[in-house]
């Protein structure tokens, strides 16, 4: 006892610088790592491209999930020369039995660009974990894939998520395709967040871009669900051009359910699948009050059932918290109208991309602004959200090395390299998230964090992950 006395007044100093260092940091980690070289798109002739041999045989093939619940699916492909076969034959792994689902087709013009004929077909009623094989096309060019759909919703479901954005074709693209699909965490499927093929970069928004990324992504998206959200190089408004529709391109070719959760437009949803309710939003839309997109989200969140699916995830393109001097406050407007509800609702975490790097934030709000009070600085909250931004795929812009300074308070993590992250759902209580980045040729994990629960652990301190 003697001995601790002796040391108490020690230690409580120690406390107390510790305490006040930690007070006055600005901010978290910024990462000495940078990635400095950004590559060239790759070669046209490059086998990630191959046309799969045969007169019209399908390709591109994408699938994402085609209900509010797990049970159907969606599956995507393009005839390119004519229509062709709209008929999926499906039947899962210990079936002999071939079921038959027929789809549509549509196409459509771009400047001087005509689409070949995009396939949609929906299949639902489909039994929940199941492995299903099915074959499309005809003939000698009948082309066999696989996948498997989520468990039923339920709070201690496990599931692994994939999360990708501004991936675009370049040798960057390639390689964090290639670690993801390599990660020993396995996801089982991808929350995409925005900037797919990057075609409106090309001469006259070159339209056969799409077709080459379509066919790059297939190799996964032909057997796990990618979970679309748009980007605002999916915009495509080009009146220079006479081409004057948002989104033409990506709305013919990449179908999602969102009459499912009501929404009017296929540019918000919303998702169940395994633990998560998904919501998708749309940064390149009106979300005023008086718009569509507010209205439906307002309705939206009232429907969440956390005691059904606990873990409640956002995605949205343009990150309303970044740190990042690329798009710096672009998402101000958007994160004054939502981040409230965000709140309100114990958002676990908001994925976004656009910016071209990796960043994750503290749990913070700065919902208490009422334009005369002075009070506009992030303050911890933990009833907040976690905002990571990862719009770091690989795409031709290379990575996004401009950083506000100091590093704000709210900022936890960055990094301007590439990579893709793996949120892995463990229970109702508890997730862990890392980012893996793309380096010497394999998946590194540089950040990592344990979540807790909003809903079902609130109490509970987010905190790194340990090792």
């Amino acid at each position: 006892m003697a001995l601790l006395k002796v040391y108490d007044p020690c230690v409580i100093w120690l406390l107390c610088m510790l305490f006040i260092a930690s007070d006055m940091c600005n901010g978290g980690i910024t990462s000495s790592f940078v990635k400095k070289k950004y590559s060239p798109d790759m070669p046209l002739d490059s086998d990630v491209f191959r046309v799969p041999p045969g007169y019209n045989a399908p390709q591109q093939v994408h699938i994402t999930q085609g209900d509010a619940d797990g049970r159907g699916v969606i599956i995507s492909w393009i005839t390119p020369a004519e229509p062709g076969s709209d008929t999926v034959l499906y039947w899962s792994e210990n079936s002999k039995h071939k079921n038959r689902a027929e789809g549509t087709f549509v196409t459509y013009k771009f400047f001087n660009y005509t689409s070949g004929y995009v396939h949609h077909c929906t299949i639902n009623k489909l039994e929940y974990n199941t492995k299903y094989m099915y074959e499309i096309g005809i003939g000698n060019t009948t082309r066999q894939f696989w996948f498997r759909t989520p468990p039923k919703a339920g709070p201690d479901v496990p599931y692994t998520f994939g999360v990708i954005g501004d991936l675009g074709q370049t040798h960057d693209s390639n390689a964090t395709l290639t670690h993801y699909e390599s990660n020993p965490k396995k996801g089982q499927t991808v929350l995409y967040l925005g900037d797919l093929s990057y075609s409106n970069d090309y001469p006259f928004h070159d339209n056969s871009r799409w077709d080459t990324w379509g066919r790059f992504i297939e190799r996964n998206a032909a057997y796990q669900s990618w979970i679309w959200t748009a980007g605002n190089h999916e915009l495509d408004f080009a009146p220079e051009l006479e081409e004057t529709t948002p989104f033409k391109p990506y709305t013919h070719r990449y179908y999602v359910p969102y009459t499912s959760s009501h929404s009017t437009s296929p540019l918000w949803y919303s998702i169940k699948r395994a633990s998560a309710y998904i919501i998708v939003l749309s940064s390149y839309s009106a979300y005023g009050k008086s718009s569509p997109q507010y209205k439906w989200l307002r309705d939206e969140f009232n429907k969440v059932d956390r005691s059904e699916t606990p873990w409640l995830i956002v995605l949205m393109h343009c990150p309303i918290y970044n740190s990042n001097s690329h798009h710096y406050m672009e998402g101000e407007a958007m994160r004054v109208v939502f981040e409230s509800w965000f709140v309100k609702y114990k958002v676990d975490v908001v994925f976004s991309g656009h910016v071209h790097a990796y960043e994750r934030s503290h749990r913070i709000s700065n919902i208490a602004y009422n334009i005369v009070n002075g009070q506009c600085t992030p303050v911890k909250d933990q009833s907040a959200p976690v905002y990571i931004t990862i719009g770091d795929g690989g795409n031709h812009d290379g990575p996004a090395i401009g950083m506000v300074e100091p590093q704000p308070s709210f900022s936890a993590y960055r990094e301007p390299s590439f990579g893709h992250g793996i949120f892995d759902i463990k229970n109702r209580t508890h997730a862990y998230f890392g980012w893996h980045r793309n380096q010497d040729g394999y998946a590194v994990e540089a950040d990592s964090f344990w979540f807790h629960n909003r809903y079902w652990n609130p109490s509970g301190q987010s905190f790194l992950a340990s090792y």
